[in-house]
């Protein structure tokens, strides 16, 4: 939904009500994964897409009543709905939208949380929205990862299933006192945080930025950090020892790491904050060679052979990279992998 934040303010701007579609489950080849959204303006305006065109006809029908209502509706489309052969659903997959009316409500609390979900997504700030799956209600809450929440009151086991639903990086519906729950995630950019500044840093900060991550570049060695040159910018150079800046960081699942620096006074320094984290993702580059002397390194240091074995050496998913740029594409396929949760 972050890609139609720019619609979404537009149209508070203009006082328009509207109704937000978001797929809430999908079975077999569903064109859409879970979590894509369209908007509906009263005028029948469309932002956005559930289905990539399959069922937009139909979900625009059903917003009218949504509008009127200010109520929220569960849809479902698959291969065995008439509608959904008319409009084109005819791939073999199956998709659950949840409709719901979207806009200001002095008589609820509703326009309270959704405001905070649009400063969070604004401000680049994780949240995670429940909505209760009820056709006439349109409940949500919105909770951060540390389990502050705004709007309806939700039972415990959900907010704890929400809040596990953000470590997992994934949309998960839930099932609590003959109730349905869907828990939309709304994670913070993904950092990836790159020790050492060298020629194939360069190359990964470009890829970082192409991809939607923010690349930080922490380097104590001046010499490396001013001189390099970077045809895209990292978010952040900082020019001190990674233990100095690591902590300053959110080291969860939403974060990434890159060793590059070939010096084990700085690589080990970063490691011994990195390898207790939760931090989704440890790459170093290097040798076997080289790893098997780290890795010894680290087990004196009293790591264990699981934290030790979180490190990917050497880095980066195995093509065959040749120089810089190649070695950096193997290194953002990885760390795309990681996020992906393959």
């Amino acid at each position: 939904m972050k890609e139609l934040l720019n619609q979404i303010t537009e149209w508070q701007k203009s006082d328009k009500p509207f109704a937000l579609a978001r797929v809430i489950k999908t079975w077999g080849s569903a064109p859409r994964p879970t979590g894509s959204a369209m908007l509906i303006s009263e005028e029948m305006e469309m932002a956005g897409s559930v289905s990539g065109g399959c069922v937009e006809g139909a979900v625009l029908k059903e917003a009218k009543g949504v509008l009127e209502n200010r109520s929220g509706k569960k849809l479902h489309y698959g291969v065995s709905d008439d509608e959904a052969w008319s409009v084109g659903l005819s791939c073999g997959g199956k998709i659950q939208v949840y409709l719901q009316y979207f806009g200001k409500d002095d008589k609820s609390t509703e326009d309270t949380c959704w405001q905070k979900l649009i400063d969070k997504l604004q401000a680049n700030e994780s949240c995670i929205l429940v909505t209760l799956l009820s056709d006439g209600e349109n409940q949500n809450t919105l909770l951060t990862p540390e389990g502050e929440a705004i709007g309806a009151t939700l039972p415990e086991e959900v907010q704890n299933a929400a809040i596990q639903a953000f470590e997992d990086r994934t949309h998960e519906t839930v099932f609590v006192d003959d109730k349905t729950y869907f828990i939309n995630i709304f994670p913070r950019k993904s950092q990836i945080l790159i020790i050492g500044s060298a020629h194939i840093t360069t190359a990964l900060v470009q890829l970082a930025n192409m991809y939607d991550f923010e690349p930080i570049v922490i380097d104590p060695r001046a010499v490396f950090a001013k001189n390099t040159q970077f045809k895209d910018q990292p978010n952040q150079i900082i020019e001190k020892y990674p233990s100095e800046v690591l902590n300053d960081f959110k080291l969860d699942a939403y974060t990434f790491a890159v060793i590059l620096s070939h010096d084990p006074k700085i690589d080990d320094d970063a490691l011994r904050i990195l390898l207790p984290s939760e931090v989704a993702y440890i790459g170093a580059l290097g040798s076997r060679k080289t790893h098997a002397k780290r890795v010894a390194r680290l087990q004196e240091a009293g790591f264990t052979e699981e934290q030790i074995a979180r490190i990917e050496a050497p880095i980066g998913l195995d093509i065959g990279a040749v120089g810089a740029q190649e070695i950096a594409l193997g290194i953002m396929g990885s760390i795309i992998k990681a996020k992906n949760g393959r």
